[in-house]
Protein backbone atom coordinates (compact mmCIF):
# COMPACT_ATOMS: atom_id res chain seq x y z
CA UNK A 1 0.00 0.00 0.00
CA UNK A 2 2.78 2.08 1.10
CA UNK A 3 4.41 1.78 -2.42
CA UNK A 4 1.25 2.65 -4.04
CA UNK A 5 0.82 6.04 -2.55
CA UNK A 6 4.67 6.96 -2.90
CA UNK A 7 4.14 5.80 -7.05
CA UNK A 8 0.94 8.39 -6.89
CA UNK A 9 2.56 10.90 -5.13
CA UNK A 10 5.56 11.04 -7.53
CA UNK A 11 3.27 10.79 -11.06
CA UNK A 12 1.91 13.99 -9.22
CA UNK A 13 4.42 15.98 -8.81
CA UNK A 14 6.01 14.96 -12.09
CA UNK A 15 2.30 16.12 -13.79
CA UNK A 16 2.05 19.46 -11.83
CA UNK A 17 5.85 20.53 -12.34
CA UNK A 18 5.10 19.54 -16.12
CA UNK A 19 2.15 21.78 -16.18
CA UNK A 20 3.94 24.73 -14.87
CA UNK A 21 7.20 24.14 -17.13
CA UNK A 22 4.41 24.19 -19.52
CA UNK A 23 2.77 27.73 -18.77
CA UNK A 24 5.99 29.54 -18.08
CA UNK A 25 8.05 28.17 -21.36
CA UNK A 26 4.96 28.24 -23.82
CA UNK A 27 4.50 30.82 -26.74
CA UNK A 28 1.35 32.91 -27.33
CA UNK A 29 -0.70 34.09 -30.40
CA UNK A 30 -1.21 38.21 -30.22
CA UNK A 31 -4.49 39.24 -32.62
CA UNK A 32 -4.18 43.60 -32.92
CA UNK A 33 -6.86 45.97 -33.79
CA UNK A 34 -7.37 49.74 -33.54
CA UNK A 35 -9.82 52.21 -34.16
CA UNK A 36 -8.83 53.76 -36.60
CA UNK A 37 -6.88 51.05 -38.66
CA UNK A 38 -3.37 51.45 -39.75
CA UNK A 39 -2.14 52.16 -36.70
CA UNK A 40 1.63 51.18 -36.31
CA UNK A 41 2.40 48.17 -33.87
CA UNK A 42 5.26 48.10 -30.99
CA UNK A 43 5.85 45.19 -28.93
CA UNK A 44 9.08 45.58 -26.47
CA UNK A 45 9.85 48.42 -29.23
CA UNK A 46 10.18 46.43 -31.71
CA UNK A 47 8.14 46.84 -34.87
CA UNK A 48 5.25 44.85 -35.98
CA UNK A 49 3.50 46.04 -38.46
CA UNK A 50 0.35 47.65 -38.71
CA UNK A 51 -3.14 46.92 -37.39
CA UNK A 52 -5.47 45.03 -38.50
CA UNK A 53 -2.79 42.01 -37.68
CA UNK A 54 -1.99 38.95 -36.14
CA UNK A 55 1.40 38.11 -34.30
CA UNK A 56 2.55 34.08 -33.40
CA UNK A 57 5.08 33.01 -31.28
CA UNK A 58 5.18 35.68 -28.56
CA UNK A 59 6.70 34.25 -25.24
CA UNK A 60 3.97 34.12 -22.47
CA UNK A 61 4.71 36.56 -19.76
CA UNK A 62 4.97 40.67 -19.30
CA UNK A 63 5.56 42.94 -22.24
CA UNK A 64 5.05 46.16 -23.07
CA UNK A 65 2.89 47.17 -26.45
CA UNK A 66 2.82 50.52 -28.38
CA UNK A 67 0.22 51.44 -30.62
CA UNK A 68 1.08 55.16 -33.09
CA UNK A 69 -0.76 56.26 -35.57
CA UNK A 70 -0.23 60.06 -37.45
CA UNK A 71 -2.71 62.50 -35.45
CA UNK A 72 -3.78 60.33 -32.14
CA UNK A 73 -1.91 60.06 -29.43
CA UNK A 74 0.31 57.05 -28.68
CA UNK A 75 -1.47 53.79 -26.84
CA UNK A 76 0.78 52.34 -24.69
CA UNK A 77 -0.10 49.83 -22.05
CA UNK A 78 2.04 46.81 -20.08
CA UNK A 79 0.68 43.40 -20.71
CA UNK A 80 0.63 40.10 -19.83
CA UNK A 81 0.33 37.40 -22.76
CA UNK A 82 -0.80 33.99 -21.96
CA UNK A 83 -0.42 30.80 -24.13
CA UNK A 84 -2.97 30.60 -26.70
CA UNK A 85 -4.74 33.24 -28.38
CA UNK A 86 -5.34 36.89 -26.71
CA UNK A 87 -6.59 39.89 -28.35
CA UNK A 88 -5.29 43.00 -27.98
CA UNK A 89 -7.58 46.23 -29.19
CA UNK A 90 -7.69 49.81 -28.61
CA UNK A 91 -9.90 53.26 -29.48
CA UNK A 92 -6.91 56.02 -30.07
CA UNK A 93 -7.39 59.60 -29.15
CA UNK A 94 -6.36 61.96 -31.16
CA UNK A 95 -3.78 64.34 -29.73
CA UNK A 96 -5.77 66.76 -27.59
CA UNK A 97 -7.00 64.06 -25.25
CA UNK A 98 -5.08 62.60 -23.03
CA UNK A 99 -7.38 59.63 -21.95
CA UNK A 100 -6.47 56.21 -23.87
CA UNK A 101 -8.00 53.16 -23.43
CA UNK A 102 -5.36 50.14 -21.99
CA UNK A 103 -6.70 46.75 -23.45
CA UNK A 104 -5.58 43.56 -21.55
CA UNK A 105 -6.51 40.49 -22.63
CA UNK A 106 -6.29 36.28 -22.10
CA UNK A 107 -7.12 33.23 -24.04
CA UNK A 108 -11.08 33.57 -22.94
CA UNK A 109 -11.98 37.10 -22.03
CA UNK A 110 -10.75 40.45 -23.15
CA UNK A 111 -10.74 43.42 -20.38
CA UNK A 112 -10.08 47.43 -21.45
CA UNK A 113 -8.93 49.58 -18.20
CA UNK A 114 -8.92 53.38 -18.68
CA UNK A 115 -5.30 54.42 -17.98
CA UNK A 116 -3.96 58.05 -18.22
CA UNK A 117 -0.48 58.63 -20.16
CA UNK A 118 1.59 61.59 -19.55
CA UNK A 119 0.70 63.80 -22.76
CA UNK A 120 2.71 67.26 -24.06
CA UNK A 121 0.54 68.87 -26.83
CA UNK A 122 2.71 69.48 -29.86
CA UNK A 123 4.65 73.03 -29.48
CA UNK A 124 7.28 74.33 -31.88
CA UNK A 125 9.78 77.32 -31.80
CA UNK A 126 12.41 78.70 -34.42
CA UNK A 127 15.05 81.29 -34.69
CA UNK A 128 17.71 82.25 -37.14
CA UNK A 129 21.28 83.23 -36.75
CA UNK A 130 21.22 86.04 -39.06
CA UNK A 131 18.39 88.32 -40.19
CA UNK A 132 20.57 89.08 -43.45
CA UNK A 133 22.29 86.59 -45.00
CA UNK A 134 24.59 86.71 -47.82
CA UNK A 135 24.40 84.79 -51.16
CA UNK A 136 27.19 82.27 -50.61
CA UNK A 137 27.12 82.01 -47.09
CA UNK A 138 24.87 79.43 -44.76
CA UNK A 139 21.98 80.24 -42.38
CA UNK A 140 21.88 77.96 -39.29
CA UNK A 141 18.02 77.71 -38.03
CA UNK A 142 17.37 76.25 -34.25
CA UNK A 143 14.75 75.75 -31.80
CA UNK A 144 12.38 73.68 -29.80
CA UNK A 145 9.59 71.04 -30.58
CA UNK A 146 7.71 69.09 -27.59
CA UNK A 147 5.44 66.36 -28.52
CA UNK A 148 7.21 65.32 -31.68
CA UNK A 149 10.46 63.53 -33.23
CA UNK A 150 10.89 65.55 -36.26
CA UNK A 151 11.03 68.97 -37.03
CA UNK A 152 9.67 69.81 -40.55
CA UNK A 153 10.92 72.95 -42.33
CA UNK A 154 9.45 74.72 -44.75
CA UNK A 155 10.46 77.81 -46.93
CA UNK A 156 9.03 80.05 -49.16
CA UNK A 157 11.01 82.76 -50.84
CA UNK A 158 11.76 83.99 -54.26
CA UNK A 159 12.40 81.67 -57.54
CA UNK A 160 12.67 78.00 -56.49
CA UNK A 161 10.78 78.59 -53.51
CA UNK A 162 7.54 80.29 -54.58
CA UNK A 163 5.03 77.90 -53.59
CA UNK A 164 7.36 76.44 -50.16
CA UNK A 165 9.77 73.96 -50.95
CA UNK A 166 10.98 71.33 -48.04
CA UNK A 167 14.16 71.98 -47.33
CA UNK A 168 14.83 69.26 -44.41
CA UNK A 169 13.27 67.18 -41.58
CA UNK A 170 15.81 67.45 -38.70
CA UNK A 171 15.31 65.14 -35.44
CA UNK A 172 14.45 66.24 -31.97
CA UNK A 173 16.76 65.66 -29.53
CA UNK A 174 16.01 64.38 -26.12
CA UNK A 175 16.19 68.12 -24.79
CA UNK A 176 13.37 68.55 -27.35
CA UNK A 177 15.86 70.89 -29.17
CA UNK A 178 16.63 70.41 -32.68
CA UNK A 179 18.99 72.46 -35.25
CA UNK A 180 19.45 72.73 -38.85
CA UNK A 181 22.47 74.63 -41.16
CA UNK A 182 20.60 75.70 -44.47
CA UNK A 183 23.74 76.16 -46.88
CA UNK A 184 21.87 76.35 -50.63
CA UNK A 185 25.68 78.47 -52.25
CA UNK A 186 24.75 80.46 -55.27
CA UNK A 187 21.81 78.70 -55.85
CA UNK A 188 19.03 81.00 -54.25
CA UNK A 189 18.23 84.98 -55.54
CA UNK A 190 17.51 87.96 -52.92
CA UNK A 191 14.84 88.66 -51.36
CA UNK A 192 12.90 87.86 -48.62
CA UNK A 193 12.33 84.33 -47.38
CA UNK A 194 9.76 83.07 -44.78
CA UNK A 195 11.01 79.20 -43.33
CA UNK A 196 8.05 77.33 -40.98
CA UNK A 197 8.62 74.68 -38.54
CA UNK A 198 5.73 72.22 -38.09
CA UNK A 199 5.89 69.00 -36.04
CA UNK A 200 5.54 66.28 -37.55
CA UNK A 201 1.92 65.85 -37.49
CA UNK A 202 2.17 69.76 -38.35
CA UNK A 203 -0.72 70.11 -35.88
CA UNK A 204 1.80 73.26 -34.30
CA UNK A 205 4.06 74.93 -36.22
CA UNK A 206 6.46 78.28 -35.83
CA UNK A 207 7.63 80.88 -38.41
CA UNK A 208 10.64 83.39 -39.54
CA UNK A 209 11.30 86.16 -42.02
CA UNK A 210 14.96 86.91 -42.88
CA UNK A 211 16.47 88.55 -45.71
CA UNK A 212 18.66 87.32 -48.85
CA UNK A 213 21.03 89.59 -50.24
CA UNK A 214 23.98 89.88 -53.17
CA UNK A 215 23.86 88.50 -56.51
CA UNK A 216 23.35 91.62 -57.81
CA UNK A 217 25.04 94.98 -58.12
CA UNK A 218 25.76 98.57 -57.10
CA UNK A 219 25.96 101.51 -59.33
CA UNK A 220 26.39 105.12 -59.04
CA UNK A 221 26.95 108.09 -61.30
CA UNK A 222 27.42 111.82 -61.20
CA UNK A 223 25.71 114.91 -62.50
CA UNK A 224 29.05 116.58 -62.13
CA UNK A 225 32.94 115.68 -63.64
CA UNK A 226 34.54 118.50 -62.48
CA UNK A 227 32.70 121.35 -60.05
CA UNK A 228 34.12 124.61 -57.63
CA UNK A 229 34.07 125.06 -54.31
CA UNK A 230 31.20 126.29 -53.06
CA UNK A 231 29.50 124.34 -55.24
CA UNK A 232 27.13 121.08 -54.97
CA UNK A 233 27.35 117.65 -56.34
CA UNK A 234 24.72 115.70 -57.24
CA UNK A 235 24.65 111.44 -57.31
CA UNK A 236 22.34 109.12 -58.15
CA UNK A 237 22.84 104.99 -58.74
CA UNK A 238 21.03 101.72 -58.49
CA UNK A 239 21.15 98.53 -56.01
CA UNK A 240 20.04 95.35 -56.99
CA UNK A 241 21.44 93.51 -54.22
CA UNK A 242 18.79 93.22 -52.44
CA UNK A 243 19.73 95.29 -49.48
CA UNK A 244 17.76 97.83 -47.81
CA UNK A 245 20.60 100.83 -48.22
CA UNK A 246 23.58 102.04 -49.71
CA UNK A 247 26.29 103.89 -47.93
CA UNK A 248 28.18 106.59 -49.86
CA UNK A 249 31.99 107.23 -48.74
CA UNK A 250 34.10 110.11 -50.21
CA UNK A 251 37.87 109.60 -51.12
CA UNK A 252 40.08 112.60 -51.64
CA UNK A 253 43.21 115.11 -50.10
CA UNK A 254 43.49 115.88 -46.48
CA UNK A 255 40.49 114.85 -44.20
CA UNK A 256 39.43 112.36 -46.97
CA UNK A 257 42.63 110.67 -47.54
CA UNK A 258 41.24 107.52 -45.37
CA UNK A 259 37.62 107.77 -46.68
CA UNK A 260 34.88 109.64 -44.87
CA UNK A 261 31.35 107.75 -44.79
CA UNK A 262 28.97 110.56 -45.67
CA UNK A 263 25.82 108.96 -45.72
CA UNK A 264 23.76 105.69 -45.40
CA UNK A 265 21.02 106.07 -47.55
CA UNK A 266 17.26 103.84 -47.68
CA UNK A 267 16.96 102.39 -51.36
CA UNK A 268 13.55 104.02 -52.98
CA UNK A 269 10.94 101.70 -53.78
CA UNK A 270 12.54 100.70 -57.47
CA UNK A 271 16.26 100.20 -55.66
CA UNK A 272 17.15 103.67 -56.55
CA UNK A 273 18.77 106.32 -54.52
CA UNK A 274 20.28 110.03 -54.75
CA UNK A 275 22.54 112.18 -52.60
CA UNK A 276 23.79 115.70 -52.77
CA UNK A 277 27.19 116.69 -51.13
CA UNK A 278 28.21 120.13 -50.63
CA UNK A 279 31.97 120.69 -51.17
CA UNK A 280 32.08 124.43 -49.10
CA UNK A 281 35.49 126.75 -49.11
CA UNK A 282 36.86 124.45 -46.53
CA UNK A 283 37.41 121.52 -49.03
CA UNK A 284 40.80 121.12 -50.58
CA UNK A 285 41.15 121.30 -54.11
CA UNK A 286 41.84 118.20 -56.20
CA UNK A 287 40.27 114.61 -57.38
CA UNK A 288 37.65 113.22 -54.88
CA UNK A 289 36.22 109.73 -55.37
CA UNK A 290 32.40 108.66 -54.14
CA UNK A 291 32.02 105.40 -53.31
CA UNK A 292 29.11 103.58 -52.94
CA UNK A 293 28.46 99.78 -51.26
CA UNK A 294 25.63 97.66 -50.37
CA UNK A 295 24.28 97.42 -46.39
CA UNK A 296 26.58 93.98 -46.44
CA UNK A 297 29.17 95.19 -48.69
CA UNK A 298 28.47 92.65 -51.33
CA UNK A 299 28.53 94.83 -54.47
CA UNK A 300 29.81 98.65 -54.86
CA UNK A 301 31.00 101.17 -57.09
CA UNK A 302 32.87 104.46 -57.05
CA UNK A 303 33.09 107.93 -59.75
CA UNK A 304 35.63 110.48 -59.63
CA UNK A 305 35.19 114.27 -59.38
CA UNK A 306 37.44 116.89 -59.69
CA UNK A 307 36.91 119.97 -57.34
CA UNK A 308 38.92 123.58 -58.87
CA UNK A 309 38.70 127.19 -57.26
CA UNK A 310 35.58 129.38 -57.85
Amino acid sequence: MKSILVVFVIITCIVVSGCTLSQTSGKGTLQFSTTPEGAQIYLDNQYYGTTPSTLPDVSVGAHTLEFRFSGYQNWKANITVPSGSSTFSATLTPLVSQTVQATQGTADTVTQTPIVVATVSPKVTILENQAVMIIGSSQTFSGTCTGSDTVLLMLYGPGAYTNGKLIAQPGVGVDNTWRYTWNPGYSVISGTYTLIAYDQQETASDKISFSVVGGGTVSIVSGNTGITQGSTASFSGLCTTGAKSVTLTLYGPGQFAGGVDLATLPLNADQTWSYKYLFDMTKPLGSYTMSVRDAQNTASDSVTITLASS
